[in-house]
């Protein structure tokens, strides 16, 4: 297929397309990268994890959601850079539904992490009718508190994670029709794997 059959949405610089399993390599090769993999509890990951990872994208958050994690493509050279998305999650029993990115070090400091982020924000509020978004961040992690902050993320709490602190940052769309917080996420999608959130008082 090509990144026009699969297109998900479009930036001034980026195609965000559906992975495919042939996107292995280049996935593994951000993957692998402990600079690109710092503010992840789980670290580097193998070959096989991996691969892992991207069926269970393909298999269950496409076929289930119709959404998930999403190869992240740079115009100028048709190269994949990144992968971001939206994530299905279960919090203290709430569906939830978080914005995510992850790019290749190499395209840091170029407001790409902010055009893809505001993207896929706009994306779920526009074309999947989610009336709230949020973003999971390692408190030691600034460059993604700013991108949380640049699409209008407020921080809401903090708490940890499996043992891991954790901020929670949300924004809830500013709509007629969404003003029951999050019920239009629980009508639509079910929640996706729990994650054990303990809060910090």
């Amino acid at each position: 297929m090509t990144d026009l059959q699969t297109k998900v949405l479009e930036t001034k610089r980026l195609i965000l397309r559906r992975l495919t399993i042939d996107d292995l390599e280049a996935l593994f090769a951000l993957y692998r990268d402990p600079e690109v993999r710092k503010y992840f509890p789980e670290g580097t990951l193998t070959y096989e994890e991996t691969k892992e990872e991207l069926e269970w994208i393909i298999n269950v958050y496409y076929g289930q959601y119709g959404f998930g994690l999403w190869a992240t493509i740079y115009k100028e050279t048709g190269e994949l850079i990144g992968r971001c998305g939206l994530l299905p999650w279960t919090i203290e029993q709430r569906p939830e539904v978080e914005v995510a990115y992850l790019l290749a070090k190499e395209y840091w400091g170029q407001g790409l992490g902010t055009e893809a982020a505001q993207a896929i924000l706009d994306y779920g509020f526009e074309q999947l009718q989610l009336a709230r978004l949020i973003c999971l961040i390692d408190p030691e992690n600034q460059a993604s508190v700013k991108v949380a902050r640049k699409i209008g993320m407020t921080l809401e709490k903090e708490g940890e994670i499996d043992g891991e602190p954790t901020l929670l940052y949300s924004r809830s769309k500013q709509s007629s029709l969404s003003q029951s917080s999050g019920s239009t996420i629980s009508q639509t999608y079910p929640g996706g794997r729990t994650l054990n959130w303990h809060e910090n008082i």
